[in-house]
């Protein structure tokens, strides 16, 4: 392989994966970043099935055993809080809604940016242009001086910059699912008590939800609202408008929504987005590569971004090793391997948006309902069949070179 330098652009999760395996592979990654720093926290995420698999062959698995947040499960709770129906966290095997496995997007983050020793960190940047020719890609970032690399993988997620230049805009390829969400952190040492370990989610006529589940930390709650909406004219990065939003739409809901809405007035790691897929007919084009959300987002109705992302960087480098850097190859491969993977992870839960957000109160009882009966048949075959495709792909072993001693 005569040049090894590849960019890749994100430093979520899919990113810092991918970093970790094409360094393990021989490769130079370069990872670029536009938030200034690496975020910490977030939204718990689950490690399941292959994705359980790659972070285990990454050696990881104890440190993010013990970054786990503990959970008891999910519950549907009622306007006065009182449980209508139970999802317990062994249910499924430990790989139900709730897995086994819970850790906050910015632990996860943070565990695989310690397993890229070497690897460069550009961050506050993003990619402005690419230039493709014979022997490369010249890259131009919006603070630091163009760049040549080999290859170029987007990895930036939903709203990928590298999507955009390399394959289009991004209505060509967004796919939205009828609704909207936001996620943010606060700090309520009575709720927390009263999660007692659970998930707690509250459905509201009108098609609203909102969840709360515990954090690491004394009294952290991790919050969440959504709804089910078309599209919305806000102007993206104007959290202002956004959280007005939110607080005129969950107005008298009910249950604890009133005090999310306050802690959410003061959350300094507030976030909102569609619901929506990424669906490409193919993941690369050129020198160019997409992976994780950029590449085939499923939303987060279907809870495996995080086995898409990390399988998908796993394949993508191994493949890579595999053709010595022949990418056109490389690239052939990861698709073969990938997208049946990718089809069956897209496919949403029963009822989609419509099921996670009903839109009266009969259908909220009929959810309740149908999840108490979750654990029985045939639900529980249904079910199954849902949770099961994050280990429905069979992982290639790629030899690794002998570290350097």
């Amino acid at each position: 392989m005569e040049n090894t330098d590849i960019l890749v652009s994100g430093a979520g999760i899919a990113g810092p994966a991918l970093a970790h395996w094409l360094r393990r592979h021989g490769f130079n990654p370069t990872v670029v970043e536009r938030a200034p720093a690496p975020r910490p926290g977030g939204q718990a995420v689950d490690l399941r099935g292959a994705g359980r698999t790659v972070i285990e062959r990454m050696g990881l698995m104890e440190r993010a055993r013990a970054l786990c947040v503990e959970q008891r499960g999910i519950a549907l709770v009622d306007t006065r809080g009182r449980h209508s129906a139970r999802m317990p966290v062994e249910l499924f095997g430990g790989e139900g809604i709730v897995s086994e496995l819970e850790i906050l997007r910015g632990d996860l983050a943070d565990l695989l940016r310690q397993a890229t020793d070497g690897v460069e960190y550009l961050y506050d940047d993003t990619v402005t242009a690419l230039a493709e020719d014979a022997d490369g890609v010249t890259v131009h970032f919006e603070n630091a001086p163009a760049r040549r690399f080999h290859l170029v993988v987007g990895a930036d997620g939903l709203h990928s910059a590298v999507r955009r230049l390399a394959f289009g805009p991004e209505p060509d390829h967004y796919r939205p699912l009828g609704g909207h969400h936001c996620w943010f952190t606060v700090h309520d040492p009575a709720l927390a008590r009263e999660l007692d370990g659970w998930f707690l989610m509250y459905n509201a006529p009108g098609g609203l939800v909102a969840a709360a589940r515990p954090g690491r930390l004394p009294g952290e709650v991790k919050a969440s609202l959504a709804f089910r909406s078309g599209p919305l004219a806000l102007e993206r990065g104007d959290d202002a408008a956004r959280r007005r939003l939110l607080a005129d739409r969950f107005a008298g809901a009910g249950w604890r929504v009133e005090r999310l809405v306050a802690g959410m007035a003061a959350a300094d790691d507030f976030a909102f987005d569609s619901f929506g897929q990424i669906h490409l007919e193919r993941y690369s084009r050129g020198r160019v590569a997409l992976l994780g959300d950029a590449g085939y987002s499923p939303s987060p109705l279907t809870g495996l971004g995080t086995s898409l992302a990390l399988v998908g960087a796993y394949l993508l480098a191994g493949e890579l090793a595999a053709a010595a850097g022949d990418f056109t190859t490389a690239y052939a491969r990861y698709e073969e391997l990938m997208r049946p993977y990718v089809t069956r992870a897209q496919e949403l839960p029963p009822g989609g948006v419509n099921g996670y957000a009903p839109d009266s109160a009969l259908m909220i009882r009929l959810r309740a309902a149908s999840m108490r009966w979750m654990g029985r048949w045939p639900l529980r075959a249904v079910l199954a069949a849902q949770f099961a495709k994050a280990g429905d792909i069979a992982l290639p072993d790629y030899p690794l070179p002998a570290r350097a001693a």
